[in-house]
């Protein structure tokens, strides 16, 4: 979602007006607008000289965020979409490719959840450069936790395409694949709303040219994100946590892409590991993979927890990435 002000253009009852009266209650974007009282806000707008231009800004508001929510769909509907624009894209990996039929689903959010250094970094590097080397697209990469490497980048891409020489022309390929890998750092949720606002406009745009579209998203972690504003009683932090979701699933759906966010594991009540960020989280991705590594081998398995055409506990192996 978006600061206020960047709505005006397209927006016009968001006006400088709109604007001044919102942020005298400390409204400022989309999401301060969402975790406000609307009843409080238009007993306010009546006392205004200008009560129904504010209460039309107010409307105009409401249905932003409605357009966030994706109408209801007839199963025939599902069905047609999924066959009409649901491809796959290679993970680089056969077995995991295997596992998933295909790779990562285009026009859905799928979720890497694993422990702490079971490598779920090593994996988003490794399915964004095959999705910059094979598919020739662009990808989006935010990275949470400064943990993103180009030097892994380089390595995988070498692996793809064979060893880097020193001969400068040779390094062309390597670095049209980094080109394609469009990396930010975020660190808190408003920063990721702001760039998931302005991806969408970029994407409606037709910013990136037609021959090398955005395939894949990544966010890693986007528990890093939440987590910390979940704490306490009020309902603000599990408000922004759906709305991220809603917002992932729309750009997925929307614009066709492949969307892979990663999670830690909390401790369960019965003393077993479970996805953090909780029940109402766990019905935002489409597929759920668990990631463990086995120390002693240096072995990944990928176990599917969940997914909409296969049966949950299957399970792929591969050799550690960092090996």
């Amino acid at each position: 979602m978006a600061p206020l002000k960047s709505l005006q253009q397209e927006y016009p009852l968001v006006d400088s007006g709109f604007q001044a009266f919102c942020a005298s209650h400390g409204i400022f974007s989309v999401e301060d607008f969402l975790l406000y009282d609307v009843d409080v806000l238009i007993s306010s707008a009546d006392k205004q000289s200008t009560s129904q231009r504010l209460k039309q800004g107010i409307n105009q508001l409401l249905s932003i965020i409605d357009a966030l929510h994706r109408p209801l769909l007839t199963g025939l509907n599902l069905l047609e979409d999924s066959k009409r624009n649901k491809h796959a894209l290679s993970t680089g990996c056969q077995g995991i490719d295997a596992l998933l039929g295909g790779g990562l689903r285009l026009g859905q959010v799928t979720e890497l959840v694993g422990p702490s250094s079971s490598g779920k970094t090593q994996a988003c590097l490794q399915f964004a450069t095959t999705a910059a080397t094979k598919h020739i697209g662009f990808v989006i990469y935010l990275d949470t936790c400064n943990a993103f490497s180009p030097q892994r980048i380089a390595h995988y891409a070498g692996q793809s395409s064979g060893p880097v020489s020193n001969d400068q022309a040779d390094h062309k390929p390597l670095q049209q694949v980094l080109d394609r890998i469009i990396c930010y750092s975020v660190f808190n949720i408003f920063q990721m709303f702001d760039l998931l606002h302005q991806l969408e406009i970029n994407l409606r745009s037709q910013m990136f040219k037609s021959d090398c579209q955005v395939r894949l998203l990544i966010v890693d972690s986007v528990s890093s994100l939440i987590t910390p504003i979940l704490g306490g009683s009020g309902p603000q932090g599990h408000a922004l946590m759906i709305s991220v979701g809603f917002l992932l699933k729309k750009l997925a759906h929307e614009h066709n892409l492949a969307v892979l966010v990663t999670n830690h594991m909390v401790g369960g009540d019965s003393g077993t590991s479970k996805p953090a960020l909780g029940e109402s989280w766990k019905t935002v991705p489409h597929v759920r993979i668990l990631l463990s590594r086995d120390r002693e081998s240096n072995i990944c398995t990928f176990s599917i927890i969940k997914h909409p055409s296969m049966a949950s506990g299957r399970a792929a192996s591969c050799p550690f990435w960092d090996r």
